[in-house]
């Protein structure tokens, strides 16, 4: 099976994050399983317009918007082969990949994007991008199966009109690491893991820890990641007078993401939305509890409510007390860490991969339409 991927970020992306992760996953499954793989991706200064990572050829060619375009020129020319299967990975922006190949299409959604386009546009890119996902996009794919991460994700799908018969879900895995852990930090530490951007809405973490500090001598923050909201964010704990607790890492390789974690009390994940939350795997990994926002949709389901973590139903002060109720009861913050570990090796990303792959073959299989393109 020769298979496109079609994602605007990878993992190298200065702005990759848990969902370059998840697709990349997805790939080297596929090529372990004997699949030709391709991933088409933009192309941020500084990287190659070509390579092959793991057995994936990666190209990249085009901007954050510009990548959209280069997609659909590429699977017009014929440039990525006689094609089986196209993921298109719809990160708020779809590529409307069904307008240049005539090969089956499946759409992969982490969550929907209604919340989110109002933060960080303006009204009216805010109205025109919500009415690109929510009205044209379901129409463009509308004989398309979709690949969703969670079961709030195929809710959100639904309530834009795609048949549920469509959507089939596949959960994020988690890479349990052999590293040896670090030990927890003696005085309380919360850690935010992963992009600074808006909708992740770190602020809530600052200004709990504004509330808490005096509660709790020698309480810290690390923010682990980085993001275009970087310097409003140092600005904010300035502002809160938080900036000698807080410490902000930048992005950190793996060695030193695990030993953050191993060092924190607590995961803090207050995002607007979410469509899994693979950072609350990764810390229950390590025996590390999560607090979240119920509302935020996927972490509904990588959190198990008070039994794994915690979910705030409410705002910001709720989240603080709860954040609170976390720090400061041993018992309950260990019963949630362990349970959490206990149920993180529940989820791995071969039965994520073999779960997706059989997705696309039935896709494939499915098809009866003649297929564009010409091997390169």
């Amino acid at each position: 099976m020769r298979v496109a991927l079609l994602n605007w970020r990878d993992t190298t992306h200065p702005e990759g994050g848990g969902s370059e992760v998840y697709l990349e996953h997805m790939a080297v499954h596929l090529v372990q399983s004997g699949h030709d793989v391709t991933l088409v991706t933009a192309q941020p200064g500084g990287l190659p317009a070509q390579e092959t990572r793991d057995g994936v050829r990666v190209l990249r060619g085009g901007s954050k918007l510009g990548v959209y375009r280069e997609a659909r020129r590429l699977l017009r020319s014929g440039t990525l082969g006689d094609l089986d299967v196209v993921v298109d990975t719809q990160n708020a922006i779809p590529f409307l990949s069904p307008w240049a190949t005539d090969a089956p299409v499946v759409v992969l959604v982490h969550h929907v994007h209604r919340e989110q386009w109002p933060v960080i546009y303006d009204p009216l890119r805010a109205r025109v991008g919500w009415w690109i996902e929510s009205r044209l996009a379901p129409r463009v794919y509308r004989h398309s199966s979709y690949i969703a991460v969670s079961e709030a994700t195929l809710g959100e799908l639904e309530g834009l009109g795609v048949d549920a018969a469509r959507i089939h879900v596949v959960r994020n895995g988690i890479t349990s690491s052999p590293q040896q852990p670090t030990p927890r930090d003696r005085h309380p530490r919360i850690l935010v893991l992963g992009r600074l951007v808006p909708h992740k809405r770190i602020e809530h973490v600052l200004s709990s820890a504004a509330e808490l500090r005096s509660r709790y001598p020698g309480l810290t923050v690390a923010v682990v990641g980085d993001g275009w909201w970087h310097d409003d964010l140092r600005a904010v704990a300035r502002r809160l007078r938080v900036d000698d607790i807080v410490e902000f890492t930048g992005r950190v390789g793996e060695n030193e993401k695990i030993r953050q974690i191993d060092r924190s009390w607590v995961l803090a994940l207050p995002s607007l939305k979410e469509g899994w939350g693979l950072v609350v795997m990764e810390a229950a990994d390590r025996g590390v509890p999560a607090i979240a926002y119920a509302e935020a949709g996927g972490v509904r389901e990588s959190i198990v409510a008070d039994e794994t973590g915690l979910l705030v139903h409410g705002d910001a002060d709720a989240f603080t007390r709860e954040l609170d109720r976390l720090i400061r009861d041993d018992e309950l913050r260990t019963r949630l860490g362990q349970q959490a570990q206990k149920r993180a090796a529940e989820f791995t990303w071969d039965e994520s991969g073999r779960a997706f792959e059989q997705i696309l073959l039935a896709a494939t299989a499915s098809s009866r339409r003649p297929r564009r393109g010409r091997r390169p």
